[in-house]
């Protein structure tokens, strides 16, 4: 009975590793402020009021949640299959290029049809890059790491290419003034492509919000498709079989379930939660494709799936706390003039996962060394 209960013990300690992580990345934040000069309680003061305290703070820190759900729901996906997808990056870019394309060439059409058209574009460009590597990892056993990382190459390459092809014409203005585009960006999708922002859903039912604010409707969107993320996996045969093939593939091979199908499904689903980024950075934000708008939000996704524990309730509530982070730390650097930089919340992030990757290493040990000991 006691070790009954010892076993128990670790697994809740397993269970609450982010808490922990989050705590001792705080603390060791603080001590940094302490090493620049700065009051750790003052700062943590502005960054998390300003954040979390007001309806623009929520809106602004939503915004930035919103792709890391997508790319930290792909990731946390396939991981559950036993694959390692990183190549969110890459699903990203095409899969939300795809969309921008469709937002820019069929302008005739109306916004009920548009819209989801939009939509479905974005995720089936994510999954069919992702499939690829799952093809590979299925049929040939070639690792999903080295097929994904190349591909993020590929496709940052081609999407620059594309925007080049479609790149938007220079204005009379810039071409008065002989000013090139700095960055390379396509012509604006239709208004019918385009998500309507919270201000406007607000506005129509008279609740006060943020004109300016940035988070629109790919939030909710990004919240269902974790509700349907849970549901494949729980609540589904598929989501059965892709975790039984996670946990133990030969065991699940023997148990009739076919690992080289489940590998190509969960990675093209992976894939297309990622290609959905799009949503939120071009139908719903610039209206365009811009390079710069995605670099980053594939690998952060890795670390919101390591925070979250590859789960996806704890996936939302990594990127929502990573949102506070990126939004404080920007308010944080204006507040105290440049003192206290931008990239220590990078910092901050990289204990985190560091953390939690640590600690579940450690606890999964000291469960394992228990049972065998009983």
């Amino acid at each position: 009975m006691k070790a009954a209960k010892k076993i128990d013990y670790y697994s809740f300690l397993e269970k609450i590793t982010p808490l922990i992580a989050v705590i001792f990345a705080l603390l060791v934040g603080a001590i940094v402020i302490v090493i620049i000069g700065e009051d750790p309680i003052y700062v943590y003061k502005i960054l998390f009021s300003n954040a979390i305290s007001n309806r623009d703070g929520w809106g602004n820190v939503l915004f930035r949640a919103t792709p890391l759900i997508f790319t930290g729901l792909a990731v946390a996906f396939a991981f559950r299959c036993g694959l390692f997808n990183i190549g969110g990056e890459g699903q990203v870019y095409i899969g939300a290029f795809l969309s921008t394309w469709v937002g820019f060439t069929f302008t005739s059409l109306p916004a009920f049809i548009l819209i989801p058209l939009c939509i479905l574009t974005a995720a089936a460009g994510g999954a069919l890059w992702a499939a690829v590597p799952g093809i590979l990892k299925a049929k040939k056993g070639v690792h999903e790491v080295i097929v994904t990382i190349m591909m993020n190459w590929i496709a940052a390459s081609l999407t620059f290419f594309l925007v080049l092809k479609y790149k938007a014409p220079e204005t009379e203005t810039m071409i008065a003034a002989g000013v090139k585009q700095m960055i390379p960006h396509t012509k604006e999708i239709a208004q019918a492509a385009r998500l309507p922002r919270l201000y406007d859903l607000f506005k129509s039912i008279n609740i006060d919000f943020p004109s300016y604010n940035q988070v629109n409707v790919s939030f909710f969107i990004a919240i269902g498709v974790a509700i349907l993320a849970y549901y494949i996996l729980w609540k589904t045969n598929l989501g059965y079989e892709i975790r039984a093939v996670g946990y133990n593939p030969l065991a699940a091979e023997y148990g009739g379930i076919s690992v080289a199908k489940n590998i190509v499904l969960a990675m093209v689903i992976s894939g297309a939660f990622a290609g959905l980024v799009g949503t939120n950075e071009v139908m719903g934000f610039k209206y365009r494709w811009r390079q710069e708008l995605f670099t980053g939000l594939g690998f952060n996704g890795i670390a919101v799936a390591l925070l979250g524990k590859n789960h996806p309730l704890g996936v939302v509530l990594a990127a929502i706390l990573f949102g506070i982070l990126n939004y404080g730390g920007a308010i944080v650097n204006i507040f105290t003039e440049g003192r206290i930089p931008r990239e220590l919340i990078m910092v901050l992030q990289a204990v985190i996962v560091i953390f939690v990757v640590i600690s579940d290493e450690i606890v999964k040990r000291l469960i394992v060394k228990r049972r065998k000991l009983t």
